[in-house]
């Protein structure tokens, strides 16, 4: 099969898309980029919410930027004009857990690692919670387990888990949402080219293939970091698939699923990377207002293979 990237790199609109859902410091402004349903639908959850949260969980496996998802939430809700307020659940509540003083959006990570007397403590915050005016406080706590599941083990106290996850938030793998892995490498490599001071780079010929053929067991912490370290490696503006610190094979249990993609482009069942690539194309051509010309040399790609893409040949087929 012929390679389906030919370097394109895979901008997004930075008005729509925002920053890459990555754990960022606390003068980051929370947004999020992400194609798949399952990440808009997350989205749109967040914001209906957002308004009228008090206390919610953020369900999710390590790395998948439940820390993010909640800066988002922070972002659009009541409180987004005070101090977003990141604490380790063990350590707050062995440390400053005054119920009567607890103001403002409090994201407490990790209540999963929560002892039994570290969970009576926060059962006893969230009681004194709901007595006080909405508005005013805001305690989101993430969990890598779901909660009402560890309830069923016997591992957390039933009636911390239903409060905590009278509303919740699950975060999906990036190995359900593979879609989201090519506006999420861009939006990745712009930072790290920003932090590093470099010059725009783009995935080369078989960089994508690799990506998504990975079954990212670190989701996009594991994302961002191997594309630190290839961004170090390339040369000319251009990250080749053998600048990818990843394995050369894959599980048994994903060849079947990858081995699909390749042939029919479908990622999910909502969009196949022929879509992520013509819509790519489309917008930037739409930035340089129609020229083919210009829209092939900002996409590094040739007229011809310009005009194949938005003749909805398909790419796969080359």
């Amino acid at each position: 099969m012929r390679s389906i990237e030919s370097a394109i790199p895979f901008e997004i609109p930075s008005a729509a898309a925002g920053l890459t859902l990555v754990e960022a410091d606390s003068s980051c402004v929370a947004q999020v980029v992400g194609v798949s349903a399952a990440w808009r639908k997350l989205l749109m959850q967040a914001e209906m919410a957002a308004p009228h949260l008090q206390v919610a969980a953020i369900e999710g496996e390590h790395g998948t930027g439940k820390q993010t998802l909640a800066r988002y939430i922070f972002s659009r809700s009541p409180l987004a004009s005070s101090l977003f307020q990141r604490r380790d659940a063990r350590e707050w509540l062995a440390t400053d857990a005054d119920p009567a003083t607890l103001a403002g959006f409090t994201y407490l990570d990790r209540v999963d690692l929560l002892a039994p007397p570290g969970q009576g403590l926060l059962l006893g915050v969230l009681k004194s919670l709901q007595d006080r005016p909405p508005g005013r406080a805001v305690l989101l706590a993430s969990s890598q387990t779901p909660l009402r599941q560890m309830a069923g083990q016997g591992l957390l106290m039933p009636d911390l888990a239903f409060r905590l996850t009278a509303i919740r938030f699950a975060v999906p793998a990036l190995r359900q949402r593979r879609e989201d892995i090519a506006p999420l490498a861009q939006a990745l490599l712009d930072r790290l080219c920003s932090r590093y001071q470099q010059r725009p780079v783009a995935l080369g010929p078989g960089a994508l293939a690799r990506l998504l053929q990975h079954n990212w067991p670190g989701n996009v912490r594991e994302l961002a970091g191997v594309l630190e370290t290839a961004l170090l490696e390339a040369t000319n503006g251009v990250i080749r698939a053998s600048d990818l610190a990843l394995p050369n094979g894959m599980d048994a249990e994903h060849q079947p699923q990858f081995h699909a993609i390749a042939q029919t482009g479908n990622l999910s069942g909502n969009l196949s990377l022929d879509a992520v690539i013509r819509h790519h194309v489309e917008y930037v051509l739409d930035l340089n207002r129609g020229n083919k010309l210009r829209a092939a040399r900002q996409l590094c790609i040739s007229r011809s293979t310009l005009y194949r893409i938005l003749g909805n040949e398909s790419l796969l087929s080359h």
